[in-house]
């Protein structure tokens, strides 16, 4: 069975991922800080999947844990095959008025602790000669949007480490893609009001807004035989808003 690591998976997107992943025969590993009741809901539901929904606690935003965590992991579970950079913080702000901790914060959880966590995984895959990684940014990163100017860096940033990162490991046998979603029907969009989400779901081709399965969905390809030669790409997940 092989190990997937989806990070920030205790609710929204990387719980979805979580979900299919196991019932798609992975053994799927959730990560966060701590164990949700939708977490514990699930492991119920999928005790009888093909795959394994397991969880484990980790705050990544304390970097310095991260290579004792990735050890504990591979010693636990064996070799990980996926990892899915899912965790992340969407602070809104101006940046003229935005407090320094918070822009740090939003830098360290959003770039900062996926490098590092990727780093010690990706060297157990490239001493196992495979492995797939799959980094959640966001159409911010190229579109931009009033009052997420940190956080539009941050997910630019996950763009130009996938690229980059594709090119340093494909040679032993690893890709590297990311994933733009854009507004996803989750509890992230529930403060929008329903004219604000007509208004964005009729700016879509498809008149409609994305929803966390469509992500799931294709971090699902991406690990399969289907997503063998796709490496250094950026998937835009978003109903037609950029398009």
């Amino acid at each position: 069975m092989r190990n997937v690591l989806v990070t920030g998976g205790s609710r929204g997107i990387g719980l979805t991922i979580a979900r299919r992943l196991a019932a798609a025969g992975y053994q799927a590993i959730a990560v966060a800080r701590r164990e949700s009741e939708e977490v514990r809901v699930a492991k119920a539901e999928l005790s009888k999947a093909e795959g394994r929904l397991q969880f484990r606690a980790c705050d990544l935003s304390a970097v310095d844990a991260i290579p004792a965590f990735v050890k504990t992991v591979r010693d636990e579970f064996g070799a990980i095959y996926g990892l899915v950079n899912n965790a992340g913080i969407g602070t809104e702000g101006l940046l003229a008025t935005m407090h320094n901790s918070q822009i740090e914060a939003l830098v360290q959880l959003n770039v900062l602790s996926p490098i590092i966590l990727t780093k010690y995984v990706v060297r157990h895959m490239m001493a196992d000669g495979k492995g797939r990684i799959i980094n959640v940014s966001s159409i911010i990163a190229s579109t931009g949007y009033n009052g997420l100017s940190v956080y539009g860096a941050t997910k630019a940033a996950s763009v130009g480490f996938t690229r980059s990162l594709a090119r340093e490991v494909g040679k032993v046998g690893i890709t590297v893609n990311a994933i733009a979603p854009g507004f996803i029907d989750t509890e992230l969009t529930q403060d929008l009001s329903e004219q604000q989400r007509e208004r964005i779901a009729g700016r879509s081709a498809l008149r409609r807004l994305a929803e966390p399965d469509d992500v799931a969905r294709m971090v699902e390809y991406l690990l399969g035989d289907g997503g063998r030669n796709i490496t250094g790409s950026v998937f835009t997940i978003d109903a037609g808003n950029t398009a």
